[in-house]
């Protein structure tokens, strides 16, 4: 087949233009393993709440390749040294960061594959596509381990305040409609500097810190852990559990090959292969969803029920309170639609549950975002702020969800 024409430019809503800015990053964007994303949906099941977030983990990328090309640029203008293969190997780690994420992205996180996180994923992608770029990848994956000796670089992919976060807020705001978490991704870039290696936010730039600290506490409770969202991924998470159980129990199910391989074999960290990375490169949310379509028609009552409950937006009520839901109140719904569909226990658990979640907007045990002052002296954002409930950032929030269907008599 013929060649296609190179791409040079994109239109993004957020940033309008975005520049790809090499040959090589763009045979990246191309590989088939990135193309993926585009069938990746970034925020899981949440367009059942917000019905505009439909963006792909592939926006996301491309949105951090371009505010990591801003933040290379200012750097440079403010003395900090980054040679041309630096900033590419920046803009390759940035670019893949995420590319491990399976269907739904965090929401089937460990479904199909147990104990194994997205980032490992993504870690087994760049090295096999290393191989393929005849080891051009390989200072772009120091930097991604955190292994490469200038520690500002694996700042600017994974911090308190890194590209991703600066992209994934004002995204997702745009997409759900949430303006909470609409932040100044482009002040703070403009206001980052370097300081004994470290990253570090000019003082000029502490009142946008403040807001990018709150915005992310406020899409937390406002988006991701939003009631009905965590109900729909819960649901989801039981869909791939049951389907396994049936599978494990000689029942046939109809899917793709790549779920199937998936339902059918229990994989981990220690026997993720070769094999294994491939059929996972070809999995992607239609899979699942097209799965689902067929399940809703299973004669299995669990499978059939939680499948439309999705696919038909039926969701379990769900409550989130400051109180674990005592067991007692678990039993009683639990008998109760064990008595209206005549099904055992173990079956009922699968539409009544509970557990918990937590929001911790500044991990500061992790790393800080520090504020380099005009004297030169360097401080954490919360001792510098006068803002009061930042410090309360730093504290872990915890609420209790417990879901269950209404049952009418």
């Amino acid at each position: 087949m013929a060649s296609q024409t190179k791409l040079k430019i994109l239109n993004d809503p957020i940033y309008g233009f975005i520049t790809i800015p090499n040959e090589r990053i763009f045979k990246i964007i191309e590989h088939p393993y990135f193309q993926r994303l585009r069938r990746i949906s970034q925020m899981g099941l949440s367009y059942l709440v917000y019905p505009g977030a439909h963006h792909t983990r592939f926006h996301h990328a491309l949105g951090c390749v371009h505010l990591m090309l801003k933040a290379v640029r200012i750097l440079r203008i403010k003395g900090v040294e980054i040679s041309e293969e630096e900033e590419e190997a920046l803009l390759i780690a940035i670019l893949m960061h995420d590319i491990g994420h399976g269907p739904f992205s965090h929401a089937m996180e460990h479904s199909l594959v147990e104990g194994v996180d997205h980032e490992t994923i993504s870690l087994l992608f760049m090295e096999q596509m290393n191989i393929e770029f005849n080891q051009s990848l390989t200072l772009a994956i120091q930097i991604f381990k955190g292994s490469y000796d200038r520690k500002f670089m694996y700042q600017l992919i994974s911090s308190q305040m890194d590209m991703d976060r600066l992209d994934y807020l004002k995204r997702d705001s745009f997409y759900t409609g949430a303006v909470e978490g609409n932040i100044n991704s482009e002040r703070l870039i403009t206001m980052l500097n370097v300081v004994n290696d470290e990253l570090v936010v000019e003082e000029k730039g502490i009142y946008s810190v403040e807001k990018f600290l709150i915005g992310r506490r406020l899409m937390y409770w406002q988006v991701y852990l939003h009631k009905t969202s965590l109900a729909a991924e819960q649901l989801l998470i039981r869909v791939l559990k049951r389907a396994k159980e049936l599978i494990g129990e000689g029942h046939q199910l109809h899917a793709s090959g790549s779920l199937l391989y998936f339902l059918q074999n229990k994989v981990e960290r220690h026997n993720f292969d070769q094999h294994t990375l491939e059929m996972f490169s070809r999995l992607d949310d239609n899979d699942v969803i097209s799965a689902m379509k067929e399940w809703m028609y299973s004669d299995d009552f669990v499978l059939s029920n939680l499948c439309e409950m999705i696919i038909n937006r039926k969701l379990l009520k769900s409550k989130i309170k400051k109180k674990r839901p005592s067991q007692e109140k678990l039993d009683q719904r639990k008998k109760a639609l064990q008595k209206k569909y005549n099904i055992s226990e173990k079956e009922a658990s699968y539409f009544v549950f509970e557990g918990e979640i937590a929001n911790l907007a500044y991990k500061r045990e992790k790393d800080t975002i520090n504020i380099l002052h005009k004297n030169g002296k360097i401080c954490d954002v919360v001792k510098v702020s006068d803002q009061f409930n930042l410090k309360a950032l730093t504290n872990t929030v915890t609420k209790y969800y417990m879901c269950y269907p209404k049952v009418k008599d």
